[in-house]
């Protein structure tokens, strides 16, 4: 009882700060001229050499998610590792903030106070759109296309693709046997799942990914790409060659080497607080392809087929312990070679940055 009490005002005081965030959003959006969805809104950046970039709703954003350790963390190092993308750490506020949205759209009782309120779903969507254009723009450093991984934003890819209309979504999918021993195993807090529970945890996966991907459906092909952590970790030139296709951005042979840009002007900023950071140091390596293998218990292995139904849907043999996954390349082996020997080994400072990185301080409209 004390501990739903506590996790109840803690949810009253986020729906409080919320509402602030939404008051003052609508409030910054009141200007003349200003359309639907915040069509008006832009974000002025400037970069350390003080080169300007703008960002509006129509920017050609992209969005990286999918269960958590399902390989989100390695797809965007690999991809700030491009010169010409930029995604950064999670943010963490906007799966909160849409997480949010939905549930005021959801609710009946709800939608009406605000619409009485003068808040209408027009409204919302405005101060929404303007409030995470802010904080994926000005989270990190800017660059001629801006991505944002914080894996359960493809929860709400559908609403994403209709607020911004030029963005396009990379949805991660793992064995969800390797993804949940990984969340059990290294004690990562994920709401809902009962991390003493494989059974629990496979069950939740299996609901996450069907709705995730029902989304990425939704979105459709053109706008919405799967990519499978199996195919990145043992083919990473031709995954990466199909996702840069899929962005519209030319190839650079610099996300094959992520590890080298940690840290350099213009690379892979990594936070020491973050789960994957001491995977993502490394090269593309074979090392957690396979380390679930004899730690499910046996009671949840003969019941595989029935916990977790998305693992057939999804093409992976619920009764093979392990898989075939694939054959690697042979830069990968080698990578993996080095891996074991222990040549990688994490930086002194993951957070460096230029120091005469500016932004600039005004959002237009």
């Amino acid at each position: 009882m004390r501990l739903s009490a506590r996790r109840a005002v803690w949810g009253l005081l986020f729906l409080a700060g919320a509402c602030v965030v939404v008051r003052l959003c609508q409030q910054a959006l009141r200007c003349p001229g200003g359309g639907p969805r915040g069509q008006g809104v832009s974000v002025l950046v400037r970069d350390w050499r003080r080169v300007e970039y703008r960002y509006g709703r129509d920017a050609p954003l992209v969005f990286v998610g999918g269960v958590p350790r399902s390989g989100t963390t390695l797809m965007r190092a690999m991809l700030d590792a491009h010169p010409d993308i930029r995604c950064g750490e999670e943010t963490r506020v906007i799966p909160r903030l849409l997480a949010l949205r939905q549930a005021w759209g959801r609710s009946g009782q709800e939608r009406q106070r605000l619409e009485e309120a003068g808040v209408s779903q027009e409204v919302l969507d405005s101060a929404v759109t303007a409030f995470l254009l802010e904080v994926i723009a000005r989270h990190g450093e800017p660059a001629p296309l801006l991505c944002n991984k914080d894996p359960f934003t493809l929860k709400s890819a559908l609403y994403l693709s209709e607020i911004f209309p030029n963005s396009k979504f990379l949805l991660m999918l793992r064995d969800g046997r390797a993804a949940v021993h990984s969340m059990i195993s290294r004690r990562v807090t994920i709401a809902g799942f009962d991390l003493s529970s494989y059974r629990d945890c496979l069950t939740k996966w299996s609901r996450a990914v069907e709705s995730m991907l029902a989304q990425c459906m939704e979105v459709g092909s053109k706008r919405c790409l799967t990519v499978r952590y199996e195919s990145l970790v043992l083919q990473p030139r031709a995954t990466m060659e199909g996702v840069l296709r899929f962005l519209g951005v030319p190839w650079h042979e610099g996300v094959l080497h992520h590890e080298d840009a940690i840290g350099q002007l213009g690379g892979v900023s990594l936070s020491k607080i973050e789960r994957s950071t001491d995977q993502v140091i490394k090269p593309v390596n074979l090392e957690a392809l396979t380390r679930w293998v004899g730690h499910i218990p046996d009671d949840v292995l003969a019941d595989m087929a029935k916990v977790a139904p998305m693992l057939s849907r999804l093409g992976y043999d619920p009764n093979a312990n392990p898989p075939q996954y694939g054959q690697p390349d042979p830069a990968v082996v080698n990578n993996t070679e080095r891996v074991l020997r222990g040549e990688f080994k994490t930086p002194a400072n993951l957070k460096g940055q230029p120091p005469a990185f500016l932004n600039g301080s005004d959002t237009d409209r």
